[in-house]
């Protein structure tokens, strides 16, 4: 039975979405034309589009007859996670054939490392990227040459990115093809407390990145659970995934036999053959909202309160930060994986993985079954997990018991009774909190503030001793969409812990992000408005004493701000020289507040696209 609160932000979604919604499928089902879309290309197009094709594919693609899927690839050589992608289209071309069908890589996306970038100029494009690859994946799918999608993405920005530009296409079939973690490394609790030590000064530079090579140490996703690894638990909850495929290592007989068989469900889920539902019917409410619950109960990143509204949007389903608190206070945290424990996502899918935080969250009614995925119909199927027998895939029911209750535990006892993820509201806008890694005794503080408009200030100050033996609350502020691109403070991260660590009583305010990976220092981030746009951190001056309270949902400050001029300003003109941020100008100018997902994209309305545009 449907939890009753899980039942009521259904009913209320949906209510909520229904011209939105109508207004998207109406324009997916008027694209969806039964038969090879190339059969519609006129002949010099259609040479065009298979003169590079090797036989017998060059004239199977000319006859029309075999469904032809494009393969969006997100693969680069630098980003760890990616790297194994290198590998796949010809895995993926052959079992295409061998399933029925044809195959064609239709593009590539880009996909930059947020490891990469922290603290750098670079960081100001990430967020803009995910609208990029959206627009990166509609380019490869516009040549009318397909008949369903191979999705090839792991990391931040990329999976939204794929996933909004696919359901722009939502009349097609589409499987995500994950690549998997790396294996275990040198624990991030480890590697944290060398960055911890680094900023103290008590290690130098060298022991800092033997440290950091060794927990980041080979091809396949880092194994903290961050935003990337959020991606793929989310991605699988949506049934966007084969069961049980996300967390399974690279390199591995598994892994091969798991991207095999995406290929060939893709087949199957094609007109052609099966006429099963196309993207677009299969991303509705009821899924958007177990992709929710998933993130909540697992602990999962932050990134996700954008993305995952930004993801609803796409597909005309107004998902708000209200439907997430409320589903946080009956959404149970049933995992512990760092930065919100010791263990990483290979101990977490040893320990049961996303088949029995399905299985547990099911059972406790916090799930809808009855949605589609690309295994069929129900997500009980999601309960299963991968194995070889004599060389051949099947899938066989996987555990009923957490196998280490460290890690991850049933709903009918939780690691805490509510989720990860908190809205906080007041006097200095809303925002989002990520408890599941702060200790309750940091979840509320009241202190002065310490005002920031760039991050590389509050880092100076702090190497200065400016920060040492008070209480603070840092307010780095003009880090929004519209001010910079909303970059990751997680260079922050380690700062703060050392104050808190030496018992100051510290957190942070801003309308920027934090990395997935960020932790244990109580941060109230993504705040809306943003101070570029005149909200109350405009007007927020050192030592106004500022209140955070996760647990009650508040952010307030003591100071009436009303009749306060807004001081600093977000970069502009020449500050934008450098590292290719001068070209995204376009974006700061159009993009959309952080609780409407951070977006360049309008949504769909019955009259008309309305767009995103500013005074």
């Amino acid at each position: 039975m449907t939890h009753p609160v899980l039942a009521d932000v259904t009913r209320r979604l949906t209510e909520r979405s229904a011209p939105t919604r109508a207004a998207y499928l109406d324009r997916v089902r008027a694209a969806a034309t039964r038969g090879p879309a190339r059969g519609r290309l006129a002949c010099a197009n259609l040479a065009h589009g298979f003169a590079a094709a090797d036989e017998p594919a060059k004239s199977e693609l000319a006859r029309g007859q075999k469904p032809n899927l494009a393969i969006v690839t997100s693969y680069n050589d630098m980003l760890s996670a990616h790297q194994p992608y290198g590998d796949y289209p010809p895995v993926l071309k052959d079992a295409v054939i061998r399933a029925g069908g044809l195959a064609q890589v239709a593009g590539a996306v880009p996909a930059m490392c947020d490891g990469v970038t922290q603290g750098r100029d670079g960081m100001q494009l990430s967020l803009y990227s995910r609208d990029v690859i959206a627009m990166s994946t509609a380019i490869a799918l516009s040549h009318d040459m397909f008949d369903g999608a191979l999705l090839l993405g792991v990391c931040d920005k990329i999976v939204p990115g794929l996933l909004i530009g696919a359901l722009s296409f939502g009349h097609l079939p589409a499987v995500w093809v994950p690549a998997g973690p790396m294996a275990s490394g040198l624990p991030n609790k480890e590697k944290a407390a060398v960055r911890q030590l680094f900023a103290e000064g008590k290690v130098g530079r060298e022991e800092l990145l033997e440290a950091e090579a060794a927990s980041y140490h080979s091809r396949g996703t880092c194994t903290f659970y961050g935003t990337a690894n959020s991606n793929q638990l989310v991605m699988e909850v949506m049934g966007l995934h084969l069961p049980g495929s996300s967390f399974v290592n690279p390199g591995t007989p598994l892994r091969e036999a798991l991207t095999r068989e995406a290929a060939a469900v893709a087949v199957r889920r094609t007109a052609q053959h099966s006429g099963a539902p196309a993207l677009g019917e299969m991303v509705d409410e009821r899924v958007v909202l177990n992709a929710c619950v998933a993130l909540l109960a697992s602990g999962g990143s932050t990134n996700h309160t954008l993305h995952l509204v930004a993801i609803a949007r796409a597909a005309g389903i107004l998902l708000t930060w209200d439907d997430l608190a409320e589903l946080s206070a009956v959404v149970p945290l049933l995992a512990r994986i760092y930065p919100n424990g010791a263990a990483d996502v290979n101990h977490f899918h040893a320990a049961g993985g996303i088949g029995f935080l399905v299985r547990t969250l099911l059972d406790a009614g916090l799930l809808h079954e009855d949605v589609e995925t690309i295994a069929g119909r129900g997500l009980r199927r999601y309960t299963e997990e991968p194995v070889l027998v004599d060389g051949s895939l099947t899938w066989r029911p996987g555990t009923a018991e957490s196998l280490d209750l460290d890690v991850l535990r049933p709903a009918s006892d939780p690691f805490s009774p509510d989720g990860g993820v908190k809205v906080v509201r007041g006097a200095l806008g809303t925002g989002v909190v990520k408890t599941s890694a702060v200790a309750p005794e940091h979840r509320r503080i009241s202190a002065p503030a310490l005002v920031f408009d760039d991050q590389h200030d509050f880092l100076q100050a702090f190497s200065d001793g400016e920060l040492d033996g008070r209480d603070l609350v840092a307010v780095i502020r003009y880090q929004g969409p519209a001010a910079n691109g909303m970059p990751e403070l997680h260079k922050l991260t380690p700062a703060l812990g050392v104050l808190q660590d030496r018992g100051q009583r510290v957190a942070i305010v801003t309308d920027g992000r934090m990395s997935g990976a960020s932790g244990k220092v109580p941060a109230a981030i993504h705040v809306t408005p943003e101070a570029a746009l005149g909200g109350p951190l405009a007007r927020v001056r050192d030592g106004d004493l500022i209140t955070l309270d996760a647990d009650a949902g508040t952010l307030t400050v003591a100071t009436d701000l009303s009749g306060r001029t807004p001081a600093g300003a977000a970069p502009s003109g020449a500050d934008w020289a450098g590292t290719g941020r001068e070209l995204f100008a376009a974006f700061r100018a159009t993009v959309g507040p952080a609780d409407e997902g951070a977006s360049v994209f309008p949504v769909l309305t019955p009259a008309a696209e309305v767009p995103l545009v500013r005074s």
